[in-house]
């Protein structure tokens, strides 16, 4: 997945000498780096990964034996991708993780210039609550937190609750601008605080039901069966979709910038990522890296929920995608 456009000027000694010496007042030359730095197409140290979630699981339900909800502040197992161990990221872009709330738990408000998605995998009793707002979590539901919103968790259920979440730590970390801090209280006041008529919550069974609704409309697309996204103006960097994969559906390749990470909820099936093959159930998290071709096929009619940083790369105009029919 690598292309070089750029080619690099053979090293003479005269030309090594200077470069040390620009080194010693911190330049250096363009020509030197330009290949890497500017590049035909992108390259990406990410690699596609899968995570198996009857293997994390047990591992995850094990954190809660060690450590509490206020202890950790977040009880989360981050699924790092194996090209970026050590930089608690799962594409270049986008954070992931998978969070557990034991019943009888709170994890404590605060809020947080990086913005969040949670998409509830399994239990049920627990809710969010976004600057006042409690929103109940049912599994297959997305769950919003925008920058610089108060936000905590409890699980007054008797479940286990466990979500995927997704943030935008690394962007904004990239520009230096993280700034978090705690609320007085534990867990919020009731009265919400005042905030712009966006949705912070898509229950599944509204988002299923449009699908089928879509499926029924019309053909379906061939790279991505039928597919939607959750349109909100309160995120600016990162965008979620759901797509529904009939039986035996055989995706044409398709590709674009945004790294996106998947999870199933219905079905069964398999991603062709570049030469790698990930087969995936529901539950499963996998990951595609930008601009590898992708194709997806359904053993069973599946749906799969997405979510990348492709509003971040629409804004900025540099968002690219290309289909391989």
């Amino acid at each position: 997945m690598d292309a070089t456009f750029y080619s690099k000027p053979v090293t003479t000694a005269e030309r090594q000498a200077f470069y040390e010496r620009l080194d010693r007042k911190s330049t250096a030359p363009l020509w030197e780096v330009l290949s890497d730095i500017v590049r035909s197409e992108p390259r990406t140290a990410g690699v596609p990964a899968l995570w198996a979630y009857d293997e994390i699981r047990p591992m995850l339900l094990e954190s809660g034996t060690l450590i509490t909800a206020q202890e950790a502040e977040r009880r989360v197992l981050i699924l790092e991708n194996p090209g970026l161990r050590g930089q608690s990221r799962i594409t270049q872009s986008v954070y992931a993780g998978l969070q557990l709330i034991l019943p009888g738990e709170v994890a404590p408000s605060h809020r947080h210039t990086a913005a969040a998605l949670r998409f509830i995998i399994e239990g049920e009793g627990a809710y969010t609550a976004v600057d006042g707002e409690r929103i109940a979590m049912h599994p297959g539901d997305l769950i919003l937190t925008p920058s610089w919103t108060y936000h905590d968790h409890g699980n007054p259920g008797r479940q286990p609750v466990v979500w995927l979440d997704g943030l935008d730590i690394p962007i904004v970390n990239l520009f230096d601008t993280s700034f978090a801090e705690h609320e007085p209280d534990e867990t919020q006041p009731g009265q919400p605080a005042p905030r712009p008529a966006t949705p912070l919550s898509y229950p599944y069974a509204r988002s299923r039901a449009a699908l089928a609704e879509l499926h029924g409309s019309g053909p379906i697309d061939p790279c991505h069966g039928v597919k939607m996204q959750f349109a909100n103006p309160a995120m600016h960097t990162l965008g979620a979709s759901l797509q529904l994969l009939p039986a035996g559906f055989r995706g044409s390749d398709y590709r674009s910038t945004d790294a996106t990470v998947y999870c199933c909820v219905e079905g069964r099936g398999r991603t062709r990522v570049g030469d790698h093959m990930l087969a995936w159930k529901e539950r499963d998290i996998f990951v595609t890296p930008s601009w590898w071709p992708v194709s997806h096929e359904a053993q069973a009619e599946s749906v799969l929920f997405s979510f990348s940083d492709r509003p971040a790369q629409t804004a900025l105009g540099i968002w690219r995608e290309e289909r391989c029919l």
